[in-house]
């Protein structure tokens, strides 16, 4: 008997093991399409505010549905075809200019001030260390066969982005069409001595991702508005793009601003694009700007989200980068609000209880 009860308890164990490497394994392997799911999801929380405003004035859901999306449309419509002719010119101006770049710092003029001030260092040596290494890059035809094999990486991750951005489109609206249902649906699998608290919860997490994604995309515009105007009135380098890459990096929140910023001061430091003093306004014109969004635009804007401690939002910013890159640093932090939520009307109140 304790052979053969030992042998069942191993067989069920081993099946159950096998079960759960299973299930990782499908979890891996279907990670892309996770992603999409939680994109879509997320795209059609932030959504749902402004479908309820109109539903609210007397539009069907499928008709304010329509609107939201049409206005959503013809607003990146707008903005794509007022930013990218710009972004391009710039763009050609930045390519046209590398040359010069490139002869500035191939003079020794810079070499010579570099070495005056870090006279303990041999910048020389090690400058025409890097030029052999990319001479021996260009003249080596493995390396440029490796160059080429890149560029073709690169070529099908953009050819992937744009059929996962089209993946991503059509969930958002199945998923904005059917959140109510879905949102039912879920209620339905909770006792029905707790449904009513489970759906006032649901809807509070839904309300406050819906707000923060809005918050946080009208946060974002404001700066890279804001950005294009300053920039092009102190004359720095290429001011749509640089905009365009404070509205990006401000869609993170808390450190998109910021690393945003380092980024755009540090391209106004370029020999032959910018100037330290252009620089200096500039890392000037954002420290401002940040103490402006932290204390006056942010309060305004996400009053109707759910509030997370600024330590909470860098954690949940890096795990989140870490695990899915841009999308995970976008989705954490209305993650944890959702988190702290449950821990401060259910948790808390049930330990207070006990």
């Amino acid at each position: 008997m304790r052979i053969q009860n030992a042998f069942r308890v191993g067989l069920v164990g081993t099946l159950g093991v096998g079960v759960g490497l299973l299930i990782l394994y499908s979890i891996a392997s279907l990670s892309t399409i996770l992603t999409y799911v939680g994109a879509a999801l997320f795209l059609a929380l932030g959504l749902e505010p402004a479908v309820s405003w109109f539903e609210r004035r007397g539009l069907p859901r499928w008709a304010a549905i329509l609107v939201v999306i049409a206005l959503v449309a013809v607003v990146a419509a707008g903005l794509l075809l007022a930013v990218i002719p710009i972004i391009a010119d710039q763009v050609t101006d930045l390519i046209e200019a590398v040359p010069g770049i490139v002869l500035r710092f191939s003079g020794t003029e810079w070499l010579d001030a570099l070495q005056e001030q870090f006279p303990m260092i041999r910048v020389r040596d090690i400058y025409d260390s890097l030029s052999d290494a990319v001479l021996e890059f260009v003249g080596n035809p493995s390396k440029l066969s490796e160059l080429a094999g890149g560029v073709l990486v690169v070529a099908v991750a953009v050819g992937s982005g744009l059929f996962a951005f089209v993946i991503v489109f059509i969930l958002t609206l199945y998923f904005t069409a059917s959140i109510n249902p879905m949102k039912r649906g879920l209620v339905q699998l909770v006792p029905a001595s707790r449904r009513d608290r489970f759906a006032d919860l649901t809807e509070q997490i839904t309300d406050s991702v819906g707000h923060y994604v809005i918050g946080q995309v009208s946060l974002a515009a404001i700066n890279g508005a804001a950005s294009f105007v300053f920039l092009s009135i102190i004359q720095a380098p290429f001011p749509a793009v640089l905009a365009f890459v404070a509205f990006v990096f401000s869609l993170v929140p808390l450190v998109g601003t910021l690393t945003g910023s380092i980024l755009i001061v540090l391209i106004c430091l370029l020999p032959g694009l910018g100037s330290p003093l252009t620089a200096l306004a500039a890392a000037i014109w954002y420290l401002l700007y940040m103490q402006v969004e932290a204390y006056v635009l942010s309060p305004r804007i996400m009053n109707r989200a759910v509030k997370v401690p600024a330590a909470v939002v860098v954690v949940a910013a890096l795990a989140g980068g870490t695990l899915l890159g841009i999308l995970g640093a976008l989705i954490a932090i209305p993650v944890a609000a959702a988190i702290l939520l449950i821990v401060r009307q259910v948790v808390i109140p049930w330990q207070n209880a006990r």
